[in-house]
């Protein structure tokens, strides 16, 4: 037996000689052992999906349990995945002991690659549940008119037993779901919104068999299966809309191929696994295969659907020298490419992780709603149990009247309405965004968006498209060639179109530095060059730059300027005067020179412009926001802007930014347009409001309940009737957010494509 195997057996031995803890089997722990990855810091990664996860209070169990180990650097939970994200001291973690903590807490857990998407089976069961309860509850209710409508003596005592007959097995089929999940809290020594819910159904039931033997006036039959039957329903609603999340994720995941043709050294292909494709390998796509990883095509031509990426239908036509994004589909020619990134690290990876997180983050709303999922449990059992003991001694020891009404409030203090106010309307705002090609990192960020006063726009790759073209080409070609073969080794927009009509056998280039926000430096032919700003390439030239266009200039050479144009992102005119419509200021962050912030500044309607920014001081200008008070949204793309859009109140990024952008961003809108900007502003803000009323409405609908049912004037089905109302109403608020927004039909974006010199 090998160490590995050794270390597996252990928890199994002990679990057996405990004989009572709910440990997971050796091979779930085996495989959540190899499936901690390298986090991007060097932190051990792994999620592990957790069936059993049902509501808040769940979620703040398990965060509470695991977030005091010291083994534990950081749990959360996902309410709609069902899964909970560890990370851990490094990436040779064991989880094994983290999956018997959550078995000690009732919960079974297994790496979430090793969970198939594809099959929902508790869709199913509650599917059936609900059917079966409201079968039951129609049929009882029937019978239930009989009794009121007068019966006495031997018909009622037969239509209370016909009832019975009926509801007995219909409460033990429909209530398995708040059952099992009872008692594994109880198990667990821990309470979670099902105790109640089943104490309750448990109690009317076992008090209805007491008056059917005892030929009573009232049973409550008919209260416990409509109560099952309306649970079951808004549980089945809350499940389905879950499950069209966690669809959104698993359906980017199957964009992602199991492998890849890859050429060896020899030059034959052999297929490879996709977490063995390594940055530098050689790839050859075929026509209808998705891109594995992300990839810069060397050899062949072919059109593309990028509709992934920028959610245009149209094939885009792509050659030597595109990048292609993991995901995107090749529709015709074969291509051969070089990877650029792992599978863990490409663009498709990014963006499952961020649809994955959507409901991680914990802002105001959330952490109100857990502290009341804690607070409900042993609340509405001391007020059950207050309510018995009043009533039992107001009516000097009727203690059938005084059970009557405690399965009332047991009933009626359901927080149904509570714990769905927050989860459901992020849930749908974020299968709202998704649908509009904008992807979200956690719903905290969605409250932030939601209360900004002010939007910073960078201007290259946000205001504009990013790809600026010369205007005109200086004439001296030496410098030319120098400056086209330093620009080919920097990723900024301007110095690729410097690089364009660049030859691979230019000036040899060594010892190259890039710079944010100031520009490229290295060893052009054996002499010190700095191609950039024009104000720090006078650092080496010779005399000052004529212009504030970017410069080319060796150590102790003549400055070369190259003018550009640009054109501005479709939609930027429309979603400018769309965010100041709502009362929003605006103001523009570039380190470009000052003529060409001006130009664009001026043709959107900007009158705060700010240029030459470094990166510095862009992040200086934020905290001079904050400073004073006010909230502000950052739109960047760069590599100059990622400490920006980390430091904003929250940030958003075109899918077109640097890697970096894209890992700081809260929000990465997919297409090409920037009418993304004020759809999102417009449905955080509708998704805040449409929060505060569920709030709202669950404080009202408590506040007149629970009074009622204390007092005596609530029966158990109503108390039923009246807590489901409550949860669908709840829904049914939070679907509005589905509905198109007016004002973003009337600000609709035009994608007319404006050029101005840049």
């Amino acid at each position: 037996m090998n160490s590995e195997d050794q270390t597996a057996s252990a928890p199994v031995g002990a679990a057996q000689q405990a004989g009572k803890k709910r440990l997971g089997s050796a091979l779930q722990r085996g495989h959540a052992r190899h499936s901690v990855i390298r986090a991007p810091d060097g932190r051990g990664l792994c999620v592990l999906s957790v069936p059993g996860i049902r509501c808040g209070g769940c979620v703040a169990s398990i965060e509470r349990a695991l977030n005091g180990r010291a083994d534990v650097i950081s749990a959360r939970a996902n309410l709609t995945l069902k899964q909970v994200r560890l990370l851990l001291p490094d990436d040779g973690a064991d989880p094994a002991s983290i999956v018997d903590a959550l078995a000690e807490l009732g919960f079974d857990a297994m790496p979430a690659e090793t969970s198939d998407p594809a099959v929902d089976p508790e869709g199913g069961r509650l599917l059936r549940a609900t059917a079966v309860a409201g079968f039951g509850a129609m049929n009882i209710m029937l019978l239930s008119v009989g009794v009121w409508a007068g019966a006495q003596g031997e018909t009622r005592n037969t239509l209370h037993l016909v009832s019975a007959l009926i509801a007995l097995p219909v409460i033990a089929y429909a209530g398995q779901p708040f059952f099992r999940s009872a008692m594994g809290a109880l198990k667990a020594r821990r309470l979670n919104m099902d105790v109640p819910i089943t104490l309750g159904v448990l109690l009317a039931t076992a008090l209805s068999l007491f008056e059917l033997f005892q030929g009573g006036h009232h049973v409550f039959f008919d209260a416990a299966v409509t109560l099952l039957f309306f649970l079951l329903g808004g549980r089945y609603l809350d499940h389905m809309m879950r499950q069209r999340a966690r669809s959104a994720v698993s359906g980017l995941a199957r964009l992602s191929p199991k492998g890849a043709m890859r050429r060896d050294a020899d030059g034959g292909l052999q297929f490879t696994a996709l977490q063995a494709i390594a940055p530098g390998d050689i790839i050859v796509v075929s026509p209808n295969e998705y891109v594995p990883v992300d990839l810069k095509i060397t050899h062949g031509t072919t059109d593309l659907d990028r509709s992934l990426i920028t959610g245009e239908a149209m094939p885009v036509v792509s050659g030597p020298g595109d990048l292609l994004e993991a995901g995107t589909l090749n529709l015709t020619g074969q291509i051969e490419a070089v990877a650029q990134r792992s599978a863990d690290e490409s663009f498709l990876a990014q963006m499952i992780r961020m649809q994955s997180a959507a409901e991680q983050g914990r802002g105001t709303y959330v952490r109100v709603a857990d502290r009341a999922a804690r607070l409900y449990a042993p609340v509405v059992h001391l007020a059950a149990l207050a309510t018995f003991l009043g009533w039992l001694a107001a009516t000097g020891g009727d203690w059938q009247r005084s059970a009557f009404i405690a399965i009332s409030v047991l009933i009626i203090t359901c927080p149904c309405a509570l714990g769905l106010a927050v989860p459901v309307a992020h849930v749908v705002a974020a299968g709202r965004m998704m649908g509009q090609g904008v992807l979200m990192k956690d719903g905290a960020a969605l409250e932030r968006l939601a209360e900004i006063d002010r939007a910073v726009f960078d201007k290259t790759g946000t205001l504009t498209t990013g790809r600026p073209k010369l205007a005109s080409v200086p004439g001296d070609a030496p410098t030319l060639a120098a400056a086209r073969a330093l620009a080919a080794h920097s990723g900024h927009p301007a110095a690729w179109a410097i690089a364009q009509g660049g030859t691979t056998s230019g000036p040899a280039v060594t010892t190259v530095d890039e710079f944010p926000g100031l520009g490229v430096s290295g060893m052009v032919d054996g002499r010190a060059a700095r191609l950039g700003r024009s104000d720090w390439v006078a650092g080496i030239a010779s005399t000052a730059p004529a212009s504030d266009d970017p410069t080319f200039a060796f150590d102790g050479g003549t400055p070369m300027a190259f003018p550009l144009t640009e054109t501005l992102r479709p939609g930027a005119a429309n979603a400018v005067q769309a965010l100041m419509s709502e009362g929003l200021t605006l103001s523009m962050l570039s380190g470009d020179n000052q003529a060409r912030v001006t130009r664009v500044a001026s043709d959107l309607g900007i009158s705060d412009a700010h240029h030459g920014m470094t990166p510095e001081g862009k992040i200086a200008f934020l905290q001079d926001q904050h400073d004073q008070g006010h909230r502000a949204l950052m739109v960047g793309d760069g590599l100059n802007d990622a400490a920006a859009l980390a430091a904003a109140h929250v940030s958003m990024a075109p899918a077109s930014a640097s890697d970096a952008g894209r890992m700081a961003a809260d929000f990465i809108f997919l297409r090409e347009g920037l009418d993304a900007v004020p759809m999102a502003f417009r449905l955080a803000q509708r998704t805040a409001r449409v929060v505060r009323q569920n709030f709202a409405l669950a404080i009202l609908y408590n506040c007149i309940a629970i009074p009622l049912a204390v007092l005596g004037f609530v029966t158990p089905l109503i108390a039923a009737l009246a807590m489901s109302i409550s949860s669908v109403v709840v829904i049914g608020n939070s679907l509005r957010l589905n509905r198109t927004d007016k004002r973003q039909s009337r600000h609709a974006a035009r994608t007319v494509q404006q050029q101005v010199p840049a």
